[in-house]
């Protein structure tokens, strides 16, 4: 659940932990620490120096927090810029979005905690049965995925970890699948593009597409899918049935 802690960080070593995780975007951070809170945007506000607890989201919200109280003391429902800079010996956190402009600006004076939790994927549609049937009605069944996609293997180990399913598509080229039975998220994106480069380090000027196959996707997920040219694919109903393990050519043969 923890990926990275920082207990008392200095306002370099904050510096590169919030870069680091705003930049995979694959863990919740959160920060806490005295400081001074500044917006600008629709309206203007400036909090006293005191100590708050600090919280970006995969998805990319942002939630401040004070000592007391159920809401947030300032938030955004979403970033599109996250920087965290030196300033002046100080760490300083700019949190901004387009429309409607704003800008949220953590001056950190002194932190207690920084850290990076994984958390568990969201609630949402599942799939019925295990993810290894799943993947066994898939292997059967590629067309479910892709018409005319044929398997070449299914639980793949490569040095970045175990692909799903490798077939090739109609027109030759190499498709790897990571499949999910819940609502795929940023760390299935992750995954997929690893999957990806790996193959492609090993089959070399040969086409490799990346297809995430999930009952749904966030927002957020899809956005960063399609910045790197990786696809989705809705599966919504697997038939599931017991059946003799095959024998499959490997990625190396």
């Amino acid at each position: 659940m923890i990926r990275e802690q920082l207990l008392s960080p200095s306002p370099l070593d904050l510096v590169a932990f919030l870069t680091r995780h705003f930049r995979e975007r694959a863990c919740l951070v959160q920060v806490a620490g005295q400081a001074e809170v500044t917006y600008h945007g629709r309206a203007a506000s400036t909090a006293d120096m005191g100590e708050y607890l600090l919280m970006l989201k995969r998805d990319g919200s942002l939630q401040i927090h004070a000592p007391k109280g159920v809401k947030p003391m300032n938030w955004q429902p979403r970033t599109d810029e996250v920087l965290a800079v030196i300033e002046e010996g100080a760490c300083v956190l700019v949190a901004s979005r387009r429309s409607p402009a704003e800008v949220v600006r953590v001056r950190f004076l002194e932190v207690h905690l920084a850290q990076a939790l994984e958390l568990v994927e969201e609630a949402g549609f599942m799939l019925s049965g295990s993810e290894a049937q799943l993947q066994e009605s898939l292997a059967r069944n590629p067309d479910l995925i892709e018409p005319g996609l044929r398997l070449l293997n299914r639980e793949l180990p490569v040095a970045s970890g175990g692909i799903d399913l490798y077939a090739l598509d109609t027109q030759g080229r190499f498709v790897v699948v990571e499949l999910k039975r819940g609502r795929a998220t940023q760390d299935a994106v992750s995954q997929l593009a690893r999957y990806v480069r790996t193959v492609q380090g090993t089959v070399g000027t040969a086409v490799v597409r990346g297809i995430l196959a999930a009952p749904s996707i966030t927002a957020p997920a899809r956005a960063e899918l399609e910045a790197r040219g990786l696809e989705f694919r809705q599966v919504q109903a697997l038939t599931v049935r017991p059946a003799q393990a095959a024998s499959l050519p490997s990625l190396f043969d």
